[in-house]
């Protein structure tokens, strides 16, 4: 029996590595913009996967004992390479194309309704129905999602932008709901390095693109490029697995509700760049109604 005098180190070890999820989390977004302007998206989703995998690999090969690794079966492929391609794929494109238009801090807050579709999506294909509460908060962050679509931190519309965060947001639900049944079968470290695999070999036609435009990087560009694998992906994804093993998943879904925040921080402090006001106030409304629809009734 666990006493109170065991749980606490538990209970702060947790929070020290959600805290930590979000920062890298946030810094992702950031890191994004520095990166966007000498590399474009397709060859940076490349890079980033790429990279990303083999820290991955390395970490699983490091904490696994061979003898509790598990190789997917023919049933686990289909739903495993709609996580790759979707959430890692499919969601790094969308999101690095966005950030070339918008700034940090408004696409974390676009991209962080995805808790929200997650919910939706549970309801069209796992039967949970849609409550009172989610269909209030799809509206509300709907709302906030039109608000946004209005003003950037430049001054001017940027709907292309903001579809595209929704694309990246719609497929990172989607991933996540394809994630879920594999779950109950494999470790959640092997189903992520998989996944960040997956998605890197999607990103293989955008190589030669890659080749050139490392060429003509700077230093900074490049160890950026490198952070973003090391650490947002590959040390990110890890924080998330410890915090949540000794957590409910409650209380870690609340914390991804940090992330724009501390992303609209980062972005000010190193970028000099904020959402307009406009731009917050839909943002709030999206973040809003991401909460309303998380509550139970």
């Amino acid at each position: 029996m666990t006493t109170l005098t065991e749980a606490r180190p538990r209970i702060g070890l947790a929070a020290g590595a959600a805290a930590a999820t979000v920062v890298l989390w946030a810094s992702s977004f950031v890191a994004i913009r520095h990166v966007g302007t000498q590399i474009s998206a397709g060859p940076l989703s490349l890079a980033r996967l790429g990279l990303g995998s083999v820290f991955l690999g390395a970490l699983l090969v490091k904490r696994q004992q061979p003898a509790v690794r598990r190789w997917p079966v023919r049933r686990d492929w289909l739903p495993l390479i709609a996580c790759g391609v979707l959430w890692f794929g499919v969601y790094n494109l969308a999101l690095n194309e966005a950030e070339r238009r918008l700034d940090a801090g408004t696409a974390a807050m676009l991209v962080h309704i995805a808790p929200l579709l997650i919910a939706v999506f549970a309801g069209l294909g796992l039967g949970e129905g849609f409550p009172r509460q989610l269909v209030i908060g799809g509206l509300v962050a709907f709302a906030g999602i039109v608000v946004i679509g209005t003003s950037t931190s430049s001054g001017r519309a940027e709907t292309w932008g903001v579809v595209l965060c929704v694309v990246a947001a719609i497929s990172y639900a989607v991933g996540v709901v394809t994630q879920k049944p594999l779950l109950s079968r494999l470790p959640a470290a092997e189903v992520t390095w998989l996944a960040c695999t997956i998605g890197a070999v999607v990103c293989l036609p955008f190589a030669p693109t890659l080749v050139t435009e490392l060429r003509a990087a700077d230093a900074a560009t490049i160890w950026w490029v490198v952070y973003l694998a090391a650490f947002p992906t590959a040390l990110g994804f890890t924080t998330w697995a410890f915090a949540l093993r000794r957590t409910s998943a409650g209380r870690m879904g609340v914390t991804v509700y940090a992330v724009p925040v501390v992303a609209i921080f980062l972005a000010w402090l190193s970028l000099g760049e904020a959402p307009t006001a406009l731009a917050l106030t839909g943002g709030a409304l999206c973040l809003a109604g991401v909460a309303i629809s998380r509550r139970t009734a």
